[in-house]
């Protein structure tokens, strides 16, 4: 790995010139920051002149090379999905080979039409569209489409939405316990929020965990699901794609859930394409 120093000088300079965040949720690079949102962290590049013109001194500073972040990029080894129903797409795990891990996915739940899809909620205002899952693993990434909350969401406009308030929708129609709104957020406990606009569309990007009830199974230890979530508004509806594992497993899955929602993407509609408001009567 290559290696470069800087000075003590040279460090203020960038610490002063780049904001970091504290968490690592963050979309790609080539995308633009919402308004509402907080910057996405820039990352430590520069170039060799620079190094020059800033100087060198006794207080070393590893910077890792470019070469160093496409070693990383090679780690992990994604596959993609389309689904040209609903017009999305995102790509998912498939090996770790640093840690010399393979993902057993199995697809629960294939693509299909809103009309006919599960609901989340007794309301079914939120539905799965698809669903893939490793049981071994406990890891689920599936796809949801909703209508906002309004009650939560105030404004049409949805250049106005803030990421929290968008996560507050979603969550607020996600639990299949017959309780209020309020009350299925309440099981919910955001960690992150931020939006990031891509292609012209605002995509709203948010970090929480979610506690449920132990089982024989499932012990106390265990009681957090820790998931990332990606949501993007389209024909009035949410499109939302959610990955989540246990809390416990977090450090080893979290960078390949958060690559995975950081992937996720409308796709320009084709003839397969069915809007959710189509046909709300058919189960086929």
């Amino acid at each position: 790995m290559a290696m470069l120093l800087l000075s003590q000088h040279s460090l203020s300079f960038l610490h002063n010139s780049t904001t970091l965040s504290k968490s690592n949720f963050r979309p790609p690079h080539n995308i633009i920051s919402c308004s509402s949102s907080k910057p996405s962290p820039l990352s430590y590049r520069t170039s060799r002149r620079d190094l020059i013109l800033l100087g060198l001194s006794s207080l070393p500073i590893i910077l890792q090379s470019p070469a160093s972040h496409a070693e990383e990029e090679e780690e992990m080894k994604m596959a993609s999905v389309v689904d040209e129903i609903n017009a999305y797409t995102y790509m998912y795990p498939l090996e770790l080979p640093s840690q010399n891990f393979v993902f057993k996915w199995v697809e629960s739940r294939k693509p299909e039409r809103y009309s006919s899809a599960a609901p989340l909620s007794p309301d079914a205002r939120l539905r799965i569209v698809s669903e893939r899952i490793d049981i071994i693993d406990n890891l689920v990434i599936s796809v949801a489409i909703g209508p906002p909350n309004f009650e939560i969401i105030k404004s049409k406009d949805k250049s106005s939405w803030t990421a929290k308030e968008v996560a507050d929708s979603v969550l607020s129609d996600k639990s299949a316990l017959r309780v209020t709104s309020s009350q299925r957020m309440a099981e919910s406990s955001v960690l992150d929020v931020h939006c990031s606009e891509i292609d012209g569309e605002p995509y709203w990007y948010y970090e929480y965990l979610v506690r449920r009830s132990p089982t024989k199974t499932v012990q106390a230890s265990n009681l957090y699901r820790h998931n990332v979530a990606s949501t993007v508004e389209r024909d009035g509806f949410l499109y939302t794609l959610n990955a989540s594992t246990l809390s416990k497993e977090w450090d080893k899955m979290g960078p390949a859930l958060e690559k995975t929602v950081a992937s996720f993407r409308l796709l320009p509609s084709t003839d397969s394409y069915v809007p959710p408001y189509k046909d709300p009567w058919r189960f086929w």
